[in-house]
């Protein structure tokens, strides 16, 4: 499966190895360094409480979770090097001084805002029962295979996107590819959405579609409330809270800082700040493969950082539409590279590297 991700799931972006280490792909092959570097990164499955855990030289990295008091499987909390929670508490571990808005905004997840019709983007427990027909659910059905080797560990899940009736609108498969050198560590998502029954519209929606909620620190400092309206006009509000310890600031492939990254196009966009004196950096990398590439980003200085490649409307204040379809049967892929850094920021031409 690595073999097969290295040939064509990530065309255009160096090898695995290479790109973690920050070398080329010849020297990373030759660097006796870089290989001692590479850590242990292992699978702990356990069905009964529905995740499987991640763990980086024994320690929690991160951990897919799909049980069915969410709306959709998430990856949650993604951690540092140094074992800082990059990701919100709330609303499964709240903690003290975060925001406690937009419940469905649980860790790392993927999912859209209109297909037919449906939301799967709000969803959450939170909507009131007669309103949730409105709403999509995204389902695990099976833990397809997971490997463990030296450049890191997979797991590849299945799911179904799922109207409130039981129909199945899609069918996806997810492979997670998980990697660790030095103080980098990688999560390369690839998924594919496959349509089932139907003919399938993906509406073009400012609420999409690879999201991560990051921790208080890693938001940008806010003396305002504001107010936040989704595509089915429920009014959100962000208080203002204290801003000691808040750090964060977005950065694009275009040379955009802070909020005025939501909105504009770019191959990658970085989030860094510092947790607890640990200096860190998020960043989520496009491939030139997605549809809309390079995608816009739905990155909120309240927390939110997403890359939304099939919403192009409302970011782009009407100038471009992107009402992405698919046939019964025909299906599409989706990639992306989440890179997590501690110590220094990542720069862009480490970045670069990546795109």
């Amino acid at each position: 499966m690595m073999n097969q991700l290295k040939a064509g799931l990530w065309t255009g972006l160096v090898l695995m190895s290479s790109a973690i280490s920050g070398c080329s792909g010849e020297n990373a092959a030759n660097s006796d360094n870089s290989m001692d570097q590479k850590s242990a990164v292992t699978l702990l499955r356990n069905d009964a409480e529905k995740k499987v855990e991640v763990l980086v030289n024994g320690a929690l990295f991160t951990a897919y979770l799909y049980p069915e008091s969410i709306a959709k499987p998430v990856l949650y909390p993604i951690k540092s090097a140094k074992g800082n929670d990059l990701t919100r508490g709330f609303p499964l571990e709240p903690r003290p001084g975060e925001r406690v808005d937009h419940p469905h905004h649980i860790g790392l997840w993927f999912n859209y805002g209109d297909v037919n019709g449906l939301d799967f983007w709000n969803n959450s427990d939170a909507i009131p029962a007669e309103k949730k027909s409105g709403y999509g659910s995204i389902v695990h059905t099976d833990i397809l295979g997971t490997k463990e080797s030296r450049e890191g560990a997979e797991l590849e899940v299945a799911a179904d996107w799922i109207a409130q009736d039981g129909r199945i609108l899609l069918k996806e498969t997810t492979r997670f590819i998980f990697s660790s050198v030095g103080e980098k560590r990688v999560i390369d998502r690839i998924t594919t959405l496959k349509a089932h029954g139907q003919d399938i519209s993906f509406t073009d929606n400012k609420e999409g579609m690879l999201g991560i909620r990051v921790a208080r620190e890693l938001e940008h400092p806010s003396n305002k409330p504001e107010l936040f309206t989704d595509a089915n006009g429920i009014v959100t509000t962000v208080p203002t809270l204290n801003n000691e310890g808040v750090s964060g600031m977005y950065r694009s492939s275009e040379g955009i800082e802070g909020d005025d990254v939501w909105g504009t196009r770019a191959k990658w966009v970085n989030l860094s700040g510092e947790i607890k004196g640990e200096k860190v950096s998020l960043a989520i990398v496009d491939h030139p493969k997605n549809p809309g590439y390079p995608t816009y980003w739905h990155a909120r200085g309240y927390g939110l950082f997403a890359a939304n490649t099939l919403g192009q409307k409302a970011l782009s204040n009407g100038k471009e539409v992107l009402n992405f379809k698919l046939k019964d049967g025909e299906s599409v892929t989706f990639r992306y590279r989440i890179v997590v850094s501690s110590g220094s920021s990542l720069d862009d031409e480490a970045l670069n590297k990546e795109s």
